[in-house]
């Protein structure tokens, strides 16, 4: 059976040599890979981290790699894709969800919140550094385990003040909260392991010390 659907790119494995696992989440279908075809002639910067396209998904019940084809971008993200603060963003944003969902598992809303994510990254013309923060805050939302400052006390260390802020203040204040890029990059893996508390499981994001190097 073929359909289209809205597809959010969360990264892409070599299979074979004309061909490429891409890992996505979507309304309809949750975390799943997909089979596509490349050649040499493919854009493959249109597989890019957080990239939104619509594809057309040929479903087939008796086997877990469906086929994806005749992609094309629903919005060009020139926001994020001329800045390299918010690329690095992308590569983590899109890594963490790529660890933490187990392929073929459906979070309900979870892709229309990270469209949303990614749509204020886009537009945002400064003040982002927090921004990957709040992201981790509101994915333990999105995901089901509300984030508080008693919750995260045990994981956060010295950093409990700046956490109980970044999580009581209104969105654009919490942007504009003055952090170090050491801070941040502490508080970024307490979440981390806050998230793998609740997740049951290990999320070694691999780009986290990309970030390191961008923001100090």
């Amino acid at each position: 059976m073929k359909s289209k659907a809205e597809l959010i790119i969360l990264n892409h494995t070599k299979f074979g040599e004309n061909s490429i696992v891409l890992h996505t989440l979507s309304s309809e279908y949750g975390r799943r890979g997909f089979l596509v075809k490349v050649s040499p002639k493919t854009a493959m910067a249109l597989f890019l981290p957080l990239n939104i396209l619509q594809a057309e998904v040929t479903e087939n019940p008796k086997a877990n790699l469906w086929y994806a084809r005749n992609f094309v971008s629903i919005t060009p993200l020139n926001g994020i894709r001329g800045n390299i603060h918010k690329n690095t963003m992308t590569l983590f944003m899109s890594e963490v969800l790529y660890r933490v969902m187990k392929d073929q598992t459906n979070e309900d809303g979870l892709a229309d919140w990270l469209k949303g994510q990614i749509l204020t990254l886009d537009a945002l013309q400064s003040d982002f550094a927090n921004f990957h923060l709040m992201f981790l805050l509101n994915l333990c939302a999105a995901l089901g385990f509300d984030p508080d400052a008693a919750g995260l006390a045990p994981f956060v260390d010295n950093n409990l003040q700046s956490v109980e802020a970044l999580l009581s203040l209104p969105f654009t204040e919490a942007l504009l909260l003055p952090l170090t890029g050491a801070d941040r990059n502490a508080i970024a893996e307490s979440i981390l392991k806050y998230i793998e508390y609740h997740t049951e499981s290990a999320v070694n994001v691999r780009s986290l010390a990309v970030l390191r190097e961008i923001y100090g």
